[in-house]
């Protein structure tokens, strides 16, 4: 087993791989059973042993697949983390639900939870998001619900996803979130600049990145020509890919981001691997940013 270093969520959180793995498209990869173990138990010997879920994933079916699998192999489980997220309710007339909305509430919280041990075949959750910020959420009901919640032993750590920052400090004024799950890549750097980042760092907690390879876009040429050129002369002088490259870049901040490669070919996960033991120094990373931005820095 190839040893990535393990990155502590926050004091007294759990322990994550560095990066952790993206279960979003797993419905989309169709797999076959021997697939799904093989990506799987790949990305378990690489090191990358956190797998990041939410209810609505596949139409609410990809945490089903993936407990398939756990269900065949409980002993991993301790070996693992499960990272799962709920409240959005996506329009769906089957279940009454006639417009895309969230829902905070705890009733919906807490049957999002039972669904989510359910479907993935564990009696616990390492962490659980809520997904997206809810408008109507209620600060003191939340956090009475994360208390019953971890009382009752099926979540041990919670945080959010996609929150700004005035609506992180609210929620955390109430009860400890362990992190900010956003969307961060060379193609979306806003959370570096708007206290995203400077939040996490303030709270001795890592922020987790989705779309870190801005859903591929990164390694188009036509998506950003002067940027993929960038990455290209980079990997190469470095000798990695340029995918490794634009994970490192993001996995250089300070606050320690970790990562979620969400892709179904194992060649990715052994990128994600190989960001992890890589460290670019400062003037290829602002060379990077510059690319990005279009111009340098002030």
């Amino acid at each position: 087993m190839h040893s990535l270093s393990s990155a502590q969520l926050a004091p007294g959180g759990p322990v994550f791989s560095p990066v952790a793995a993206g279960l979003w498209r797993l419905h989309d990869w169709n797999f076959s059973s021997t697939e799904l173990a093989q990506w799987i138990e790949h990305a378990i010997t690489l090191g990358i042993t956190t797998f990041d879920h939410a209810d609505l994933y596949g139409g609410f079916r990809c945490e089903a697949l993936f407990g398939q699998w756990l269900k065949a192999n409980p002993g991993q489980r301790e070996h693992i983390q499960l990272v799962s997220k709920c409240g959005i309710k996506p329009a769906d007339p089957a279940r009454g639900w006639q417009v895309k909305h969230y829902d905070s509430s705890r009733a919906h919280l807490l049957a999002s939870v039972d669904a989510s041990l359910r479907n993935l075949g564990t009696d616990y959750l390492d962490l659980l998001l809520i997904h997206r910020p809810d408008p109507l959420l209620n600060p003191d009901e939340v956090a009475d619900t994360f208390a019953s919640l971890k009382a009752s032993g099926k979540v041990r750590h919670f945080g959010v996803s996609n929150f700004s920052p005035s609506q992180f400090a609210l929620l955390a004024a109430r009860t400890p979130l362990l992190t900010n799950q956003l969307e961060a890549s060379l193609l979306h750097t806003a959370p570096l600049f708007d206290g995203s980042f400077d939040q996490c760092l303030q709270a001795g907690i890592r922020p987790m990145v989705w779309s870190p390879l801005a859903g591929g876009r990164l390694l188009q040429p036509a998506a950003h020509p002067a940027l993929h050129a960038a990455l290209q002369q980079v990997a190469t002088e470095l000798a990695v890919t340029p995918a490794t490259v634009a994970l490192a870049w993001l996995l250089r901040h300070p606050a320690r981001p970790i990562a979620i490669s969400g892709s179904r070919r194992l060649s990715s996960l052994d990128e994600a691997a190989a960001a992890c033991r890589l460290q670019l120094d400062r003037q290829h990373w602002f060379a990077l940013l510059e690319a990005a931005h279009g111009h340098c820095v002030a």
